[in-house]
């Protein structure tokens, strides 16, 4: 997984649930399927070889595992899987078995495309709980893994600036890591920090929201789901954008890109706030002296984003219990594990990560499952996410570029506001 990705998945995403969402409610009368027993099951994962391979393994050993239920796989690339599902949709022929992004199956849910997934209970709650995607309480759906953020350093250049290294119990606080960007741009880095704001798309809130929230704000009073007033243009949401702004104003970060994790492999910036998928990469270059840090402590405790690719099953599937029979299949650890060491991504259970060679407690990026485990939020389950994180990017990026941080703040309340109360409130 490639951070490039994010912003495709996203892209896609969200103008398959904006469609979905103009025909909710619609029904579903039937899915795509053929003979009795057969299951079509469709991914986003064309062109990744590595994810097929174990989606190859996992179907060809369910299918010889019995006779009731053949699992038929599709793929697509993820630039076309939004034109499919929609087209599906529109057509009432959802296949039984489709992968989402995690932040937009509320929409589906609410729009009648999702019925709930029915896994036993004691594999739930074996996943990460961002791993688990739930609308109202029910779970909809299930992922094999999830990826996390930190902040890649050099050991040897916190060091020779005496900046102290911050861990798991005691991360930096923002004046510390102001402190420390400030001391790096003196001492030669002219843009020391890279906070990814080259990318577009889901990345804005994925990386930003999180900070918001360990500043106190958020993107919607979580609590009714009906109003983003007081949690995106609150005292403490204008605090952390004045932060913000201010980081670009100062020089500290920049928007002139690439997209990615090379200037830090490059040594052009000290400091890059980036995700497990550009480890690897950054382990082959620098090694030993490699730092996977936690994010900062904004004043509310450290907060990382958290919910990637998940599983469901369509309200129309005529073959749900053989749906059902194969998702509870795929769970098994092995197969977590090999999605983890063929993608380089965080294996949705404990033991599952003991057996991963990344990602086990001697391995060299552990450090990623901790963070997941201890600091990992969901972005809010509301079907309104897909303009909550429009109205989001537009608002910081205006802000990064000098807006006022207060109006520009309220002006995408009202923009939200105006969305949820133009779909009823989405349900809530």
């Amino acid at each position: 997984m490639k951070r490039k990705s994010l912003s495709i998945i996203a892209a896609a995403g969200l103008s398959v649930v904006l469609a979905l969402g103009g025909c909710a409610r619609a029904g579903q009368e039937s899915s795509s399927s053929g003979s009795p027993g057969e299951i079509t099951m469709w991914t986003h994962s064309a062109g990744n070889p590595g994810e097929l391979a174990v989606y190859q393994q996992i179907i060809s050993d369910f299918n010889a595992s019995q006779t009731q239920y053949k699992i038929v796989q599709q793929n697509f690339p993820q630039g076309s899987y939004n034109d499919a599902i929609t087209a599906a949709a529109t057509a009432r022929k959802l296949p039984c078995l489709l992968d989402m992004d995690g932040p937009v199956m509320p929409n589906w849910a609410w729009a009648g495309y999702l019925q709930p997934l029915g896994l036993p209970d004691d594999l739930i709650n074996s996943l990460l709980p961002t791993t688990v995607g739930r609308y109202k309480d029910t779970v909809y759906s299930a992922g094999y893994w999830d990826a996390a953020l930190s902040i890649f350093a050099r050991k040897s250049v916190l060091d020779k600036n005496t900046i102290r290294i911050p861990t798991v119990d005691k991360p930096w606080t923002l004046d510390e890591f102001d402190a420390a960007v400030t001391k790096l741009k003196a001492n030669g880095y002219t843009t020391p920090l890279d906070l990814g704001a080259a990318d577009k798309g889901e990345w804005w809130s994925y990386a930003y929201s999180p900070m918001l929230q360990s500043t106190g704000g958020d993107l919607i009073n979580r609590s009714t789901m009906k109003s983003a007033d007081g949690a995106l243009n609150g005292p403490d949401a204008v605090k952390f954008f004045t932060w913000f702004q201010q980081a670009f104003k100062n020089g500290w970060a920049d928007n002139a890109g690439p997209v990615g994790n090379q200037r830090f492999i490059d040594d052009k910036v000290a400091l890059s706030y980036t995700g497990v998928w550009n480890a690897e990469d950054a382990l082959k270059s620098v090694g030993n002296d490699l730092l996977i840090l936690p994010p900062v402590d904004f004043g509310k405790g450290p907060k990382i984003g958290g919910g990637s690719w998940q599983w469901g099953i369509s309200a129309g599937c005529k073959n749900a219990d053989g749906a059902r029979a194969y998702l509870k299949f795929s769970f098994q650890d092995k197969y977590l594990t090999a999605f983890a060491d063929s993608q380089v991504v965080i294996p949705s259970t404990a033991a599952a990560t003991t057996a991963s060679k990344y990602f086990n407690d001697k391995a060299p990026l552990h450090q990623f499952a901790v963070l997941s485990q201890k600091f990992a939020l969901a972005r809010p389950a509301t079907p309104g996410y897909p303009a909550i994180s429009l109205s989001f990017e537009k608002a910081a990026k205006d802000i990064m570029s000098g807006a006022d941080v207060r109006s520009t703040l309220d002006t995408a309340v009202q923009a939200i506001d105006t969305d949820i109360k133009s779909q009823n409130g989405y349900g809530f």
